[in-house]
């Protein structure tokens, strides 16, 4: 029995050694597959002429995607989306093609980019910048230029910027941007950069869009433009770079709308810098009115006392003459004197204390405000009320390391209706003077131009703004929290203290803005340096842009 189980359990053993003997190792598959889809074939050829075909073909050698190909197709001369067609709209093929509906122009060179819509199926490798030209006339135009589409204003620009050109002829004018459709179109795709190619010899008007409505026209009310301050010579011209931004918007009034018997909103559309408005109702002895500008959305607030009882008239100017909107009461809202106060607990040694109300406040009375330390000792407030009358700062002598105890009694404040507010109290703390950290920030070659030095935190919140600088052309941010910090730059030009934007028509281009290249680490019981030359920052930016890898056609 012992001799048979020996037996047994060699022979076992020696089944599993073999079978383990003759298992083959999994495939591995090879390298993974890194390489685009390549073009094998084009019906009509690459920049083929006299172009009277219906659609043309491209053959790849492996089967690809369409991906996003409404966005990423960029067609020059422009074509509207319904006059074509793509394929494949789903699925795979190694084919795709494009069918026109409609006829092309006579003696034209279209080329169509692809962007980054090309995609192999497997591993989605993309085969950007792919573009495919032909002429419907005898020559295939090569004339282009190039260049790099910045935001004026943020550290980041938005994908897909538009860049149009437009023929400068006999019927071209300023106004031709808002009516009618460019003659060459690029697009910066998911890029800084862009490119035109296949273009004729001429002198064109260049901008960049950000078409937010995809229609080619400008539209103020939505579009970020640029432009450039002279015309685009081809041949010649070859780096063009432009800033985009929003203009500020025409003004127009909207239509009032009713609050309560004492509220009407005045609504409006662009900048508002006290156009005219005028109430036209007739009222009882004893009316008052105050208007207060909405912090939130763009309108007044039209406050009253003593009106008049169902309704209440308004009149604008209108182009040439004078439009009229009549508010008629319905259903009030009722409403009380809030206050709240804006903050945190803890209060920076540069910081004070901001309260806000809901109704217009127009009596303050500092002695109804008291503020102890931590000793019990009484501090004499200073209350600095907005002359939008709806925020009330207090600012008292801070210590670091020290606790306040804020007191807002009644009668401190007097609302617009003559009600006084309810007891308020709340307790603040300072931190240590090495919970803190300094910043300090030199300027180099700008010593006689006016700077705006914004401090933005992580969120590209404003933090603190400095307009003064101290010797040296140095600028100081004392007493910070801990934190990630970046430096954004204004060039105010016309020493404002504020950036202004530009405006095409006007041919005004907006403030140079720049940011500090690398984010801020300031740490507690920290001093930190900064030297910062915006002159070498507008020569980095003004290099020649790169033209995108892979991109047909390139520029030399």
């Amino acid at each position: 029995m012992k001799l048979i189980s020996f037996r047994l359990a060699f022979g076992l053993v020696a089944l599993l050694f073999l079978s383990q003997c003759a298992k083959r190792g999994a495939p591995t598959g090879g390298p993974f597959d890194t390489i685009p889809p390549v073009l094998v074939n084009a019906s009509p050829k690459q920049n083929t002429v006299f172009f009277d075909k219906e659609k043309f073909e491209l053959i790849f050698d492996e089967y690809v995607t369409l991906k996003d190909i409404t966005k990423q197709l960029i067609i020059s001369p422009p074509m509207e989306s319904s006059s074509y067609s793509t394929y494949p709209q789903t699925g795979v093929s190694k084919k795709v093609s494009l069918v026109f509906k409609d006829s092309l122009q006579e003696e034209t060179t279209y080329t169509f980019n692809f962007g980054e819509s090309i995609q192999d199926y497997n591993e989605g490798n993309i085969l950007s910048y792919f573009s495919y030209t032909l002429s419907t006339g005898a020559i295939i135009d090569s004339l282009g230029f190039r260049g790099r589409v910045t935001d004026a204003f943020l550290a980041d620009t938005p994908p897909y910027v538009s860049l149009q050109l437009y023929p400068v002829d006999s019927t071209f004018n300023d106004s031709t941007i808002y009516t009618q459709k460019p003659l060459y179109v690029a697009n910066t795709l998911d890029s800084t950069l862009y490119q035109f190619q296949n273009l004729k010899a001429g002198t064109y008007e260049l901008i960049a869009l950000l078409d937010n409505a995809s229609n080619y026209y400008f539209d103020q009310n939505i579009d970020k433009i640029g432009f450039v301050g002279k015309r685009i010579e081809l041949p010649g011209d070859s780096i063009v770079d432009l800033r985009i931004f929003n203009e500020r918007v025409n003004f127009s009034w909207d239509k009032p709308f009713f609050i309560n018997d004492h509220h009407i909103t005045l609504p409006y559309f662009g900048h508002y810098d006290k156009q005219p408005m005028e109430m036209i109702s007739e009222v009882p002895d004893g009316f008052e009115s105050l208007i207060t500008r909405n912090r939130e959305t763009d309108s007044l607030n039209y406050w009253f006392v003593n009106g008049p009882k169902d309704s209440i008239q308004f009149q604008y100017p209108f182009k040439d003459s004078l439009r009229m909107h009549t508010v008629k009461y319905s259903q009030p809202i009722p409403d009380s004197l809030v206050l709240r106060r804006s903050g945190s607990k803890t209060l920076l040694l540069k910081d004070s204390v901001l309260i806000s109300s809901n109704l217009p406040i127009v009596k303050v009375d500092d002695t109804r405000v008291r503020v102890r330390n931590q000793d019990s000792l009484y501090l004499k407030p200073k209350l600095i009320l907005h002359p939008n009358k709806d925020q009330i700062r207090i600012t008292i002598p801070l210590e670091p390391n020290d606790r306040y105890q804020f007191e807002i009694l009644p009668n401190a404040f007097f609302d617009f209706f003559g009600a006084t507010n309810d007891s308020l109290s709340f307790e603040l703390n300072t931190n240590k003077y090495e919970d803190y950290g300094n910043l300090n920030v030199q300027f180099k070659n700008f010593d006689a131009v006016p700077l705006v030095i914004d401090l933005l935190d992580s969120e590209d919140n404003v933090i603190r703004r400095v307009t003064d600088p101290l010797e040296n052309n140095r600028y100081s941010f004392d007493y910070l929290e801990p934190g990630q910090y970046m430096i954004r730059v204004i060039i105010d030009s016309n020493d404002n203290n504020q950036w202004d934007t530009g405006n095409y028509l006007d041919k005004i281009q907006p403030e140079e803005v720049f940011y500090l290249t690398q984010e801020i680490d300031l740490r507690a019981n920290w001093d930190v340096n900064q030297v910062f030359d915006p002159i070498q920052i507008r020569r980095d930016r003004l290099k020649n842009p790169a033209v995108p890898e892979g991109s047909e056609g390139a520029l030399d």
